[in-house]
């Protein structure tokens, strides 16, 4: 098998004093932090869209890189793109991929075409697994936005055709995860959701995704698939409201339509940006609510509107998302997947190399700081403290249901201004504690 990133030997970890740019800094698969290694901690994946498809085309002008991999016909380059995959996989010690229908083969012009085409390429991605049993899928999923046919949603569609067809895609999609043993499931609403309510059935397009999801989750059960459903929040692209705005959005939606057993959220950095949230504070609604699941790894730029998808660099976001995944007790199914492209100039195959290793080291990096943030202790035992006089007394009759609201007004009657007993909130010394672990490690 010819090899397709030539001059690259697999990245090795060299420590945050190595100079060598084809090399780790932070990111140790072996080493262990908080009693798991970082390969097991981190589950990092390879996004299958991007990192194989994305070629920098973008609103303004065509692509920059060339992602045949010397391939002719359609069906050619996608084997070709399957081989490079597991050679990049290989060589940045990545176990993971995530993909959608699409990206790994061609839509021919009707769909017993297309299924055929995604057996014949999941058949040979299979076989490439069993070459190297150490590469897995972390989750598949279905684009149903990019055909025109989804101008106005898949599962929200005015036109029963279109969500019938949605439907039978979905179901493929499925199947292929389960045969390449994925443990979850994503569902990413790309146009569900409206322009404007002037032509919008909002009651019946909602009710119809959640017909739709449950038609899935009881196919792919019956089929045997054991593993989580996601839906990913995002807010605004493509559709100027989305349903599936953010995490709270999306888990009332889930709680309205009994979905809520079954369904977690894969929460992408970049869609917390466009929702003007920070990624921790969709990841702790997620966890707090008890539907954390998986992430999407990037950044986004807050000077743009849009998603602009790029590899994570920013260690205080890094250290805080992992702050939250190791409160959360770890992923079980879910992984850090990588829905990240090179920028538009860097279209040399190396850039792709530059960009999985600055967003890798810098996971490990957040990773290491969260758990010290946590062995430390300092700021957890401020946030106790806040709270403490929920433990006692008062506080402790509220919770457990004791106090009436008569008894609230006789303790604060007999108590008179309660102002005296706040206290400060301390943000400016949190932070500077939260620099001083990040500095010291």
């Amino acid at each position: 098998m010819s090899e397709f990133f030539t001059g690259i030997s697999k990245i090795p970890f060299e420590g945050k004093a190595s100079n060598n740019p084809m090399a780790f800094k932070y990111y140790n698969p072996d080493e262990v932090v908080g009693g798991k290694t970082m390969r097991e901690q981190l589950k990092f994946a390879l996004s299958w869209w991007h990192t194989m498809g994305g070629d920098g085309t973008d609103m303004f002008g065509v692509g920059t890189t060339n992602k045949k991999f010397g391939g002719t016909d359609p069906m050619d380059i996608a084997k070709r793109k399957v081989n490079a995959a597991f050679e990049l996989m290989d060589k940045l010690s990545i176990d993971y991929f995530c993909f959608h229908d699409r990206d790994l083969a061609p839509e021919a012009d009707n769909l017993k075409e297309t299924n055929q085409r995604l057996d014949e390429i999941t058949e040979y991605i299979a076989q490439m697994m069993q070459l190297n049993p150490d590469k897995k899928v972390l989750w598949g999923t279905a684009n149903c936005f990019g055909n025109p046919r989804y101008m106005h949603g898949a599962g929200t569609a005015p036109n029963a055709d279109v969500f019938a067809f949605a439907a039978a895609q979905i179901k493929k999609a499925i199947e292929i995860t389960v045969k390449l043993g994925g443990k979850g499931y994503v569902f990413w609403g790309g146009r569900e959701g409206y322009e404007t309510l002037l032509n919008t059935n909002m009651g019946l397009e909602l009710d119809n995704m959640a017909r739709l999801l449950h038609m899935a989750v009881d196919y792919a059960r019956s089929i045997g698939f054991t593993g989580d459903f996601y839906i990913e929040p995002k807010p605004k692209e493509p559709t100027k409201h989305q349903y599936d705005f953010d995490t709270a959005t999306v888990i009332g939606f889930l709680r309205k339509y009994n979905l809520d057993k079954d369904f977690k959220m894969n929460i992408e950095a970049n869609h917390a940006t466009l929702a003007q949230h920070t990624f921790q504070h969709e990841l702790r609604v997620a966890r707090e609510n008890g539907f954390f699941g998986s992430i999407d790894a990037n950044q986004g730029d807050t000077l743009l509107g849009w998603d602009t998808d790029q590899f994570p660099t920013n260690t205080y976001d890094a250290a805080l998302c992992m702050y939250e995944v190791l409160k959360a007790g770890g992923f079980t199914n879910g992984g850090l997947n990588f829905d990240s492209k090179a920028r538009r100039g860097s279209f040399e195959m190396e850039d792709i190399f530059h960009s999985y290793i600055a967003g890798m080291d810098t996971f490990a990096l957040g990773l290491k700081i969260a758990q010290k943030m946590i062995d430390d202790g300092r700021i957890d035992q401020f946030v106790a403290d806040r709270y403490a006089s929920w433990n006692t007394g008062i506080g402790a009759d509220i919770i457990s249901g004791k106090a009436t609201m008569a008894d609230l007004e006789a303790y604060a009657l007999s108590k008179g201004d309660v102002t005296a007993s706040l206290k400060s909130g301390r943000q400016e010394l949190l932070e500077s504690i939260l620099n001083n672990i990040m500095f010291n490690l």
